[in-house]
């Protein structure tokens, strides 16, 4: 098979139907909508510091084949996957740490594919050709070095024989064990942390406070605009700027009816706090949040509680509830490894950050199991 690759800007470039024939394992964040979207609502682009720099590999016919979502960065800001560090120490040594390469999903901590490739018995092969050219075309843009975050097992792999390093992080995810009801899900609870939860939903309940369930694809924009508006909030009680707005969150619903829920917390009527999720394949997302003012427990019964009750009803089989958090630990959401691949054009650097990574992966595997000693559940076999 003779391949070659080339770099689009703009996902526009690209016909919907070709991209989304790429295996995306039914990750929302790598659809052609989801994207593009982020492009034509300014999201990216323009002085973001996120340049859409997309690798494409075709067939001498000119079939897409594979294709990895990639942006050239003049910063670490909404990658989850934090190197800081690694950049202070560039500018110490006289080094330009930006700009960079990165394959990720923009603001998404979430794993899935990288290397998109299409289905078939030569998707091994063309998984290692998009690592090695992400490998190459970094070379040849003089940028530091070309990073893959929240990376497949597959990818990862890949990646690896190219030569990128590995970084191993923790997040917390929680597991669908054929629960019947949210109920069933607290019985495997030990009784002080059954307690606990079940006091915080009531706290919820008891102030007035109902939830509504909405398809992304019927909310009309003034309530859109709501809703972001609370998220909003979050961002800028936290001291930052949101990444996305409501025009991109809108588009993205109407584009992929399903994929988008919204959990919409009322008191009279009146939204008060809502929580976005998406949906894909068999996993539940959570992404953004916010409310009105401060409510006892109203955060964990709209980013978690619902979530949860969500994924039981419908039958999902996860739920990832966003970064960080040792809160999640007493609500049921295991400790999960995560990983990333990382290549420093600067061979001095790349060995150094090599040993670090090493310690790193060390150090992350005993929180893993620390960790595990605090879930709520009952003694007895490992859930």
């Amino acid at each position: 098979m003779r391949l070659h690759t080339n770099i689009i800007g703009r996902l526009a470039q690209l016909p919907t139907a070709d991209w989304d024939a790429l295996d995306t394992a039914g990750n929302p964040f790598l659809s052609h909508a989801f994207l593009e979207a982020l492009e034509a609502c300014g999201c990216v682009g323009g002085d973001s510091g996120w340049e859409p720099h997309h690798l494409v590999l075709r067939e001498e016919s000119g079939r897409l084949v594979g294709a990895v979502p990639r942006y050239r960065k003049a910063h670490s800001w909404g990658e989850f996957v934090f190197d800081w560090s690694w950049a202070q120490s560039y500018a110490r040594a006289g080094l330009a740490y930006y700009p960079k390469h990165l394959a990720a999903v923009p603001f998404t901590p979430v794993t899935g594919p990288r290397l998109l490739v299409r289905p078939g018995a030569d998707a091994g092969a063309l998984r290692a050709a998009l690592a090695e050219a992400l490998r190459q075309d970094a070379g040849r843009a003089g940028v530091s070095g070309t990073h893959a975050n929240f990376t497949t097992p597959e990818d990862q792999l890949a990646l690896e024989a190219a030569g990128f390093l590995r970084r191993h992080d923790c997040r917390f995810l929680w597991q669908n064990r054929g629960y019947r009801d949210f109920d069933d899900f607290l019985d495997g609870f030990r009784a002080e942390k059954r307690k606990k939860l079940r006091r915080e939903r009531r706290r919820v309940a008891e102030s007035g406070i109902v939830f509504r369930s909405l398809a992304g694809e019927s909310i009309e924009p003034p309530l859109w605009e709501t809703i972001f508006g609370f998220s909003e909030r979050t961002f800028l009680l936290h001291g930052s700027a949101h990444y996305l707005n409501a025009r991109f969150l809108a588009a993205v619903a109407r584009r992929r009816p399903g994929a988008v829920a919204v959990k919409v917390a009322e008191r009279d009527d009146v939204p008060v706090a809502a929580a976005i999720f998406f949906q894909g394949g068999s996993t539940l997302y959570g992404r953004y949040w916010g409310s009105a003012a401060r409510e006892d427990s109203l955060h964990f019964e709209a980013c978690y509680y619902q979530g949860i009750e969500h994924c039981i009803a419908h039958g999902l089989d996860s739920f990832d509830p966003g970064t960080q958090g040792e809160h999640k630990l007493a609500r049921g959401f295991e400790p999960t490894l995560t990983q990333s691949a990382h290549w420093l054009a600067h061979d001095g650097f790349r060995i150094a950050i090599a040993r670090y990574l090493e310690r790193e992966r060390a150090a992350v595997a005993e929180y893993v199991a620390a960790a595990t000693h605090h879930l709520p559940f009952q003694r007895g076999p490992a859930p």
